[in-house]
């Protein structure tokens, strides 16, 4: 049986009219995290013009593929092994004749991933993202985050307690943060998207040169 998350359904279409904007020119696109699989395929049937790399740990491949093959699309990639903190299953370098693994990729997408990655975790996704992305390529990243040290909202506070009874090492980014890690790697924050249930989508663009912390928020 596939895997479904409700959550997926619920956010996926007000996703989906960012990426439409933000992905028109891509044509390859990474999906770090890829989950159930739903906003894999929901997301390459809806932007045909692109390739959509979906990726995650091993233990979530059956899923995905479940999805993916159900969806018998031409433009979805079928999982590669991706725990961001092995620098060694990064996509860049990689040969594969079918989907071009060792080329970069001008987009990359991540919902729901750095609240529940540690933060070490994060800060290897940021390095690896900088690392992959083309000149002008865009990092989407999707989810809750903290304004300026703060909740945006009651149930996000609540949210990331229950977090920290999961792991320690879970919770609430702050966007400063996020922003300073971005800057580290040669990307530039140059949206920030007010999503449903008190979301946000991050979006930033791979630069020489980044602005400081202050003035990119």
């Amino acid at each position: 049986m596939k895997p479904f998350s409700q959550a997926c359904e619920n956010n996926k279409q007000p996703i989906l009219e960012v990426l439409k904007n933000y992905f028109a020119k891509a044509s390859r696109v990474l999906e770090i995290g890829s989950g159930s699989g739903q906003h894999a395929v929901f997301f390459a049937k809806n932007l045909p013009g692109l390739f959509w790399q979906t990726s995650d740990q091993v233990q979530f491949h059956p899923g995905i593929n479940l999805w993916i093959a159900d969806a018998a699309l031409d433009n979805i990639g079928k999982p590669i092994a991706l725990d961001v903190r092995q620098k060694e299953q990064w996509p860049a370098g990689k040969q594969d004749n079918k989907h071009n693994l060792g080329t970069k990729f001008d987009g990359v997408f991540s919902a729901n991933t750095a609240h529940i990655m540690g933060w070490d975790a994060v800060v290897e996704m940021f390095r690896g993202v900088g690392c992959l992305l083309l000149d002008n390529g865009l990092f989407i990243l999707y989810g809750p985050f903290n304004r300026n040290g703060e909740f945006t909202s009651p149930s996000n506070q609540k949210f990331h307690g229950s977090l920290l009874c999961q792991d320690s090492q879970m919770g609430i980014r702050d966007d400063r943060a996020i922003v300073a890690l971005a800057n580290r790697n040669q990307l530039s924050l140059i949206d920030d998207v007010a999503m449903p249930a008190n979301n946000r989508m991050l979006v930033f663009s791979k630069c020489f040169y980044a602005p400081s912390v202050k003035s990119a928020l």
